[in-house]
C-alpha cells in the first residue's frame, strides 16, 4: 500500500498522460507530488537526472515522458524517435534503481506489437514478427523500456510495472498541424476548415496566437497568405484533404481514463501478479490498456466533423501511408485486475473540442 504521503516523481507532469495521472494522484489525496518541466530538468541530461534524484529521494516513480509524435513525424524524425526515447528511459529507470526505488510505473504504447499481429492483440504477441516500419524506431525503443523494467523485477525484485495504452486523446494533447496523433490533429484542421469556410480570420487568428505554426508570422501575414500556409497542412475553405485511405481501424482512450488505469495498477497489483499469466520462462508482464472497442480513421472523421459542425467535404490521400491497418487491444488481463473505461469516444471527442476552444 502506497500511503498518501509518499514522495511520487511525475516524469512528463505536463504532457498529456502525466498531468491526468498528476490530477488523478492529487484527486484521490496524495500530497507529496514532484514534477518538472523540461526547462527545470532535461531528462536526456544524465547527469542532471542523477542531481535530481540525488536531492528529491522519491519512493515512487511514474515515467510518462517521451517522445512523442504522429505517422509524419515517427516517419521523418527516425532517429530522434528512438535516441531520445532510449536516453530518458535508461537515465530515469537507471537512476530510480540507483536510488532505491521500489516501485515504478512504465508508460510504454501498443504501437510495440507487430504489425500482423493478430487481433484482439493479447500481450504475449510482443516480439512475434516484424513491426510497423514507420514507427519501428519508437516501438524499439519503448519495447527496451518495458524490458528494463521486466529485467530488473526479475533480477533484483523491484516493482517495476509497464502499462500499454492504446491511441490517447484528453485535455493538453499535442493540436501541432503537423507532429500531433491522428484524432487532435483533425479536430484542430476541421476547426480551422469550418473558419476558412465562414472567412472568419479573426478566430483564424485567435487559433494561431495560441498555437503558432513554426517559421510563419501570420501577425504580418495578410488573410490570404495565412490561407494559402493552412492549404500546406491540407486545410482549404469547403473541403479538408486527409492522409491516407481512411480504411485503417484504430482504438482510443481518453487520456483521464488512462491516468486512472495506471493509478489503478500502480496502487493495486504487483509482479507476482502479472507473473502468474507467465510460463516458465516470465515475459510479456506487461498490460495493454484500452477500450476494446474501434473504428476506422475515416468514421473518426465523420464523428469529429459532426462535432466540430464542419459543413464540407473529406478528401482522402490513399498516397500517404496509412501505418498498421489494424491495432485493437486485447484488454482482458486489465480487466481482470478490476478495471474497465469509462468515457465513450463520442463523448471523448465532444469533452476534447469544447477544451481545445477554451484554451484558445
Amino acid at each position: 500500500m502506497i500511503a498518501k504521503d509518499t514522495k511520487i516523481y511525475v516524469a512528463g507532469h505536463r504532457g498529456l498522460v502525466g498531468s491526468a495521472i498528476y490530477r488523478n494522484l492529487v484527486d484521490r489525496g496524495f500530497t507529496n507530488l514532484v514534477g518538472r518541466t523540461h526547462s527545470e530538468l532535461d531528462l536526456l541530461d544524465p547527469l542532471a537526472v542523477r542531481s535530481f534524484f540525488d536531492a528529491e529521494r522519491p519512493e515512487v516513480v511514474i515515467l510518462a515522458a517521451a517522445h512523442v509524435g504522429g505517422i509524419m513525424a515517427n516517419s521523418t524524425y527516425r532517429a530522434d524517435f528512438i535516441y531520445e526515447n532510449l536516453q530518458i528511459q535508461q537515465n530515469v529507470i537507471g537512476e530510480a534503481f540507483r536510488h532505491g526505488v521500489k516501485r515504478l510505473l512504465f508508460l510504454g504504447s501498443t504501437c510495440i506489437y507487430p504489425r500482423e499481429a493478430q487481433q484482439p492483440i493479447k500481450e504475449d504477441a510482443l516480439l512475434t514478427s516484424a513491426l510497423e516500419y514507420t514507427n519501428e524506431p519508437y516501438a524499439i525503443a519503448k519495447i527496451a523500456g518495458m524490458k528494463l523494467c521486466e529485467s530488473f523485477n526479475l533480477q533484483y525484485g523491484t516493482e517495476y510495472l509497464a502499462v500499454m495504452p492504446t491511441n490517447l486523446y484528453g485535455p493538453n494533447d499535442n493540436f501541432h498541424l503537423e507532429n500531433s496523433h491522428v484524432l487532435p490533429a483533425m479536430i484542430r484542421k476541421m476547426h480551422l476548415a469550418k473558419l476558412l469556410s465562414n472567412n472568419d480570420f479573426d478566430l483564424i487568428r485567435q487559433d494561431l496566437d495560441a498555437r503558432p505554426i513554426k517559421d510563419f508570422d501570420h501577425k504580418a501575414a495578410s488573410d490570404a497568405q495565412i490561407a494559402d500556409r493552412l492549404s500546406h497542412y491540407g486545410i482549404h475553405a469547403g473541403h479538408l484533404d486527409l492522409w491516407g485511405s481512411g480504411r485503417p481501424l484504430r482504438e482510443f482512450l481518453w487520456s483521464e481514463d488512462m491516468a486512472d488505469a495506471s493509478v489503478h495498477v500502480l496502487l493495486n497489483v504487483s509482479f507476482d501478479d502479472l507473473k502468474k499469466d507467465a510460463g516458465q520462462d516470465v515475459r510479456n508482464t506487461h498490460i495493454n490498456v484500452g477500450t476494446g472497442k474501434e473504428l476506422s480513421i475515416a468514421r473518426l472523421a465523420e464523428k469529429i466533423r459532426d462535432a466540430v459542425g464542419f459543413k464540407g467535404e473529406l478528401r482522402w490521400d490513399a498516397s500517404k501511408p496509412d501505418g498498421t491497418m489494424r491495432k485493437l487491444c486485447d484488454v482482458s488481463r486489465l480487466h481482470k485486475l478490476g478495471w474497465r473505461h469509462k468515457v465513450e469516444l463520442d463523448e471523448g471527442i465532444r469533452r476534447l473540442y469544447d477544451w481545445y476552444i477554451e484554451s484558445i
